[in-house]
């Protein structure tokens, strides 16, 4: 018996408890890269209709290269972590141009364009072209940590990088696309991080920290330390025309690219109404504003930090707008042109907030 025997009880087993997915239908190179992309911190459930959405508006990669950035970052609006949809068009730029045209074959290709690491370099060479590269993310360390019984601390890369190494040996045996696929596929629905249905595991015989009793130890990943919170106040200014004032974020940066309502953080216990002037100072030279409403709250949660956004309109003589550096293109536009503009999920509820 060789070590590499659970192989084949794993794809087994992925051969009669895969889930239905869109790129698994057509795994052309463009639809695993985009499926790859999207899945990045995000989960299938969420990624399935904005990836039908998106190969619908942007079939291939010379499409996708030729839109307009706002166009792009409409259709992906709500998916979150939008540099992903800037890097996904400027790697297809260069697709179409400079590579005329041709998908990358080799993992070290991949890896050279924006947006691609290790991981999707190696799912997509894997799965799109059959290449023997394992693809080593969360559910991958999960699943072969628990298999070997590995106690080391699996967010250091030089323990991913020892997984990577002692899976590729395994995934030479086998069907490459399937094996990757597999693991990932098994880390989602029976290894899970917190009770893990072991019963239904196809590994189990095999599986150290289940023959041990230390899945809920193993992996070690420490806990992630506390996200701060900060209170935001956020403003619709509309003039006499009824345009209201919008400004489009820097291409760098939190939600880059995409257009917000004029917002600032609340100092310490700084009255609102003057965190909200200060909102309003960055984008209007001067302004006569009346009618401060306060229309509600929202909150919001990112990875790394979690908001209280105060919600307020107001209306503004239609003054001269500037930009001082902190926020760009700003301009007043028709409320009934917003669904037509790329907003994030939390400016879309604060438009519905108050309206």
């Amino acid at each position: 018996m060789n070590s590499y025997t659970w192989t084949k009880p794993l794809l087994q087993w992925f051969s009669q408890n895969q889930r239905p997915m869109p790129w698994r239908d057509d795994p052309s190179p463009y639809k695993v890269w985009v499926s790859e992309i999207m899945l990045q911190q995000t989960q299938v459930a969420t990624v399935i209709p904005y990836f039908q959405r998106f190969v619908e508006r942007f079939p291939d990669a010379q499409t996708l290269a030729a839109a307009d950035p706002q166009d792009v970052l409409r259709i992906w609006e709500g998916l979150g972590y939008y540099s992903r949809a800037r890097h996904l068009q400027a790697a297809a730029r260069q697709i179409a141009g400079p590579l005329q045209g041709r998908f990358p074959e080799s993992a070290v290709e991949w890896k050279s364009l924006p947006g691609i690491g290790d991981y999707t370099a190696a799912a997509i060479t894997s799965i799109a072209f059959g290449k023997p590269e394992p693809a080593v993310d969360g559910n991958v360390l999960r699943v072969y940590s628990r298999l070997r019984g590995i106690r080391d601390n699996i967010t250091l890369p030089a323990v991913r990088d020892t997984i990577r190494e002692q899976l590729r040996p395994a995934i030479r045996t086998v069907d490459a696309s399937a094996f990757n696929q597999a693991m990932m596929e098994l880390g989602a629905l029976v290894c899970r991080p917190r009770q893990p249905l072991c019963g239904n595991c196809p590994l189990k015989r095999h599986c150290k920290a289940h023959r041990d009793d230390l899945t809920a130890s193993i992996p070690n990943k420490p806990r992630k330390a506390a996200v701060p919170h900060f209170t935001e106040v956020a403003v619709i200014i509309t003039n006499p025309q009824g345009g209201v004032l919008l400004y489009r974020r820097p291409d760098s940066g939190l939600l880059g690219g995409l257009w917000a309502f004029p917002q600032a953080r609340r100092k310490g216990n700084e009255p609102y109404r003057e965190t909200l002037m200060r909102a309003i100072a960055d984008l209007l030279t001067s302004a006569a504003i009346t009618g401060i409403r306060k229309r509600g709250i929202v909150n919001h949660a990112f990875s790394h930090f979690s908001q209280t956004i105060h919600v307020y309109t107001c209306q503004a003589e239609p003054l001269a707008i500037e930009s001082k550096g902190v926020q760009a293109e700003p301009c007043w536009c028709r409320p009934e042109k917003l669904d037509a503009l790329p907003l994030s999920k939390t400016d879309r509820t604060i438009a519905k907030t108050s309206w």
